[in-house]
């Protein structure tokens, strides 16, 4: 089977129109499909009405109690079923899930070292099984960025954690693709240009374009993701703007390609 997954972000989920046009285009995304998000900015903007304010450190969040409360609702109820409810008009029949849900994805809660990030998923299995009976079902699920640890406590989980550990679990079994939709047209040499697209990155040329510090702050965690899911079995993996998914999707070039080296193809 082949199964494209699909990671979205704020610079989608935040604008409505946006958001719109996006699902309009992705319900004609080709084969099986899993489409995956956070919304760590709307998060922040219904935590901060209530009182809860974002702690961050190196662009990474805090969750305490409270903001887990906060991250739950938002994620896996309002944009969520909001997605959902989205999908199903354009009569795409979608399941919104979180890990929890047929226990999809469980996780542990990260271990503290020098940093405690609180009620914070690392992700440890993923139900491929489950996944696979949806997909054959012909059901889309729209996974969300919390997790569980199958004691009955739900953890905040990095949404491109989650298309990573999905897309490495399903490609022992099917042809995996996958797809990080953010706010640039991929990964670019100049961060104020937006065409200065590097059109393909291996190995060797993130080394180098990490060690010239072209590359950094939280592209890095980015493309760390897409070379490990590259090395257990993902078969593509691209980086660009949402509204270019559908180029990719025809081998375009339309953002960047992330490619194994050489000597790894062998």
């Amino acid at each position: 089977m082949k199964i494209s997954i699909i990671k979205i972000g704020g610079n989608v989920i935040d604008f409505p129109e946006k958001l719109d046009e996006f699902l309009a285009l992705f319900t004609k995304f080709p084969g099986h499909k899993i489409l995956v998000h956070g919304g760590g900015v709307m998060a922040s903007r219904f935590g901060e009405s209530l009182g809860v304010m974002p702690e961050m450190v190196d662009g990474r969040r805090i969750t305490d109690q409270e903001t887990l409360d906060v991250v739950t609702m938002v994620y896996a109820g309002l944009i969520n079923k909001n997605i959902v409810a989205k999908l199903q008009a354009l009569k795409v029949n979608a399941i919104g899930m979180c890990g929890a849900d047929g226990n999809i994805i469980r996780s542990i809660k990260r271990p503290v070292k020098g940093i405690d990030y609180g009620f914070v998923g690392d992700i440890q299995e993923v139900n491929t099984q489950l996944i696979d009976h949806l997909l054959l079902g012909d059901l889309l699920p729209v996974v969300n960025a919390i997790t569980h640890d199958a004691k009955g406590q739900l953890l905040n989980t990095n949404a491109d954690n989650i298309a990573s550990a999905l897309a490495t679990s399903l490609a022992k079994e099917h042809q995996v693709n996958l797809y990080f939709c953010f706010n640039k047209s991929g990964v670019l040499i100049d961060e104020k240009n937006e065409n200065s697209i590097i059109p393909m990155i291996n190995e060797d040329i993130y080394k180098e374009l990490k060690k010239e510090n072209v590359i950094h702050s939280g592209m890095i965690p980015k493309l760390d993701n897409a070379f490990e899911a590259l090395q257990k079995g993902v078969n593509h993996v691209w980086i660009g703007k949402a509204e270019n998914l559908h180029l990719a999707a025809k081998g375009k070039i339309s953002g960047t390609t992330i490619e194994r080296s050489r000597y790894d193809l062998f």
